[in-house]
C-alpha cells in the first residue's frame, strides 16, 4: 500500500515506489534503493518496471506495515489505548497482499528457479521457512489483536509476536532486495525476464483489480493517519551540532 503518498488511480506505480522508498529508508532498509536497469513491464505512463523492481515496491508497502506494527507495539508496551482495529487491518493487508500474493509470487516464480539452478539455495530455504513463520505469526496477530478487553498476559504475548515478526522481516526483505532480486536478473533469459514482468502484472490485476497496489497503499496510509504516524517529518530527528 493521502497526501504525500497520493493514492489516486491516475498516478503511476513508479510515483508510489519513489515515495514509499523514503519511508522504507526511515525503517532502516536501504536495500530498496537497488533497482534493475532493465525495464520490462509497461505502466500507464509509458514507463516500465522490471520484476525485481515490482517486488521491491511491494516491499516498501510491507515496510510501512512494519512501522505500523512498531507503533502498535509501543502503545502496548506503554499500556496506552489505541484503536486495535488498526492493527487488525494492517495484519489483514499483510495476509492478503504480502503473504497470499507477494510471497506467493516469490515462491512460485523465483524460488524454484534458484533451486533448479543450484544457486543461493541455502538463502532460498531460509526465506521460505521465514515465509511460513510469518504466516503463523500473522494468524496470532489477527487473533490477539481482535480480543476485546485483552488481559495483560494477552497483550504481553501480542507484544512478543509483533517484535518477533519485525525482527525477522526487516533482514528478510533486505536480503531479498540486495541479494536475491539482483541475482535473479542474471539467472533467467531476457525473454523469460520480460514474460515474468507481464505475468506479475496479470496476477496482480487478477487478485486486486487494475489499481491493486495503489489501493493497498491507500489503506496503509489511512491506518498510518489514524495512528498519527503518517507525517514523514515526524521521523526526522532533531540534530544538534
Amino acid at each position: 500500500m493521502s497526501n504525500s503518498f497520493d493514492t489516486q488511480s491516475g498516478h503511476s506505480r513508479r510515483d508510489f515506489m519513489e515515495k514509499t522508498l523514503k519511508l522504507a529508508v526511515v525503517g532502516g532498509l536501504g536495500g530498496l534503493a537497488i533497482f534493475s536497469g532493465c525495464k520490462d513491464k509497461e505502466e500507464g505512463d509509458g514507463q516500465k518496471v522490471s520484476p525485481p523492481e515490482d517486488l521491491m515496491q511491494e516491499h516498501g508497502l510491507l515496510n510501512r506495515i512494519l512501522l505500523i506494527y512498531d507503533a502498535c507495539k509501543m502503545h502496548l508496551v506503554n499500556k496506552e489505548s489505541f484503536p486495535r482495529e488498526t492493527l487488525v487491518g494492517a495484519a489483514g493487508i499483510m495476509r492478503a497482499f504480502v503473504e497470499d500474493y507477494h510471497e506467493k509470487q516469490e515462491e512460485d516464480y523465483l524460488f524454484p528457479r534458484f533451486m533448479k539452478a543450484g544457486q543461493l539455495t541455502e538463502l532460498v530455504q531460509v526465506l521460505l521457512q521465514q515465509h511460513n513463520a510469518g504466516r503463523a505469526l500473522t494468524s496470532q496477530v489477527l487473533q490477539l489483536g481482535s480480543v476485546a478487553n485483552a488481559s495483560d498476559a494477552e497483550n504481553q504475548k501480542l507484544i512478543k509476536v509483533l517484535g518477533d515478526f519485525n525482527y525477522m522481516y526487516r533482514p528478510h526483505e533486505a536480503r531479498e532486495d540486495t541479494i536475491l532480486f539482483p541475482a535473479f536478473r542474471k539467472l533467467v533469459s531476457t525473454h523469460e525476464y520480460n514474460s515474468l514482468g507481464e505475468e506479475f502484472e496479470k496476477n496482480e490485476q487478477k487478485h486486486f483489480g487494475k489499481d491493486g497496489f495503489e489501493t493497498m497503499v491507500a489503506k496503509v496510509a489511512a491506518i498510518e493517519q489514524t495512528l498519527d504516524i503518517y507525517d514523514l517529518s515526524k521521523f526526522t530527528p532533531v540534530v544538534t551540532t
